[in-house]
């Protein structure tokens, strides 16, 4: 991926590393669990021609630094710092995946000074069982980080074996594995209590909530929660998509985002 490194340091002093290429209305990328900046790969060409776009790595990966102990209020706070340090050139656009969609409401929640922003399918305590943060801490600390990673992906993503498959023999430019070892599973135990609909509730600037027509159920209930709690929303469906219509169908999504953000 072509662009220009950089950095910002977070409010408690943690380096955000990003990186930033193409010219146009400027647009955040914040990546979702076992990703980086790294993961925007398939979308990087479509945005970049029409935005000046910067991914983070979230932190805990990629050129990113980390810090302890872990809270989902320091990724707030990341996805916060990345906004201000880009609104010098004008208004800025987020989009969140996953996860990353997560952080960037609760940044939104914050007051950070985002004009639009659009979310795919932002995880909440619905979308894991019960026990799943002790499973993928007991898993990942056996030493089993590619056995969670399936895990995963079949439980929690709904993917099946052939989807799997398609994405074990796909190119890619990182190893997920470390990462999933990193973060998967502080990420697990943030998720089983984070109250999206009130994060929701704090944001005033509007909002696209994204949603692919296979993607698991709890997608869809987050996002009837998201579409009640939020002042301002639209729901955009990708038909035959799941929760990683980032890869599988970027060109789809790329006009999602252009129709909303302009």
């Amino acid at each position: 991926m072509d662009g220009h490194r950089h950095e910002v340091t977070s409010a408690d002093g943690t380096r955000i590393g990003l990186l930033t290429a193409g010219a146009g209305p400027s647009l955040l990328l914040v990546h979702g669990g076992m990703g980086c900046i790294e993961s925007w790969q398939s979308l990087w060409g479509p945005l970049t021609s029409r935005w000046r776009v910067t991914a983070m790595d979230r932190r805990g990966r990629g050129s990113s630094g980390d810090s302890g102990p872990y809270r989902l209020s320091l990724e707030f706070a990341d996805v916060a710092t990345v906004v201000a340090s880009m609104a010098g050139d004008g208004p800025v656009d987020v989009f969140g995946h996953s996860y990353g969609a997560t952080c960037a409401l609760g940044a939104a929640s914050l007051g950070a000074p985002v004009r639009r922003l659009a979310l795919y399918e932002p995880p909440g305590p619905q979308s894991t069982p019960p026990d799943w943060p002790e499973m993928v801490t007991a898993v990942v600390e056996a030493g089993k980080p590619g056995r969670m990673m399936m895990s995963f992906l079949t439980q929690i993503i709904g993917l099946t074996g052939e989807q799997i498959d398609a994405l074990r023999y796909a190119p890619r430019s990182y190893d997920p594995l470390p990462i999933v070892s990193a973060t998967m599973p502080r990420e697990a135990v943030a998720l089983a209590s984070v109250d999206l609909a009130a994060l929701a509730e704090a944001v005033t600037v509007p909002v696209l909530l994204i949603l692919g027509d296979a993607s698991p159920p709890w997608a869809g209930e987050i996002t009837r929660k998201l579409t009640a709690a939020l002042p301002e929303s639209t729901v955009v469906v990708l038909p035959g998509q799941g929760h990683l219509a980032v890869d599988s169908a970027p060109g789809l999504l790329a006009r999602a985002l252009t129709e909303f953000l302009g």
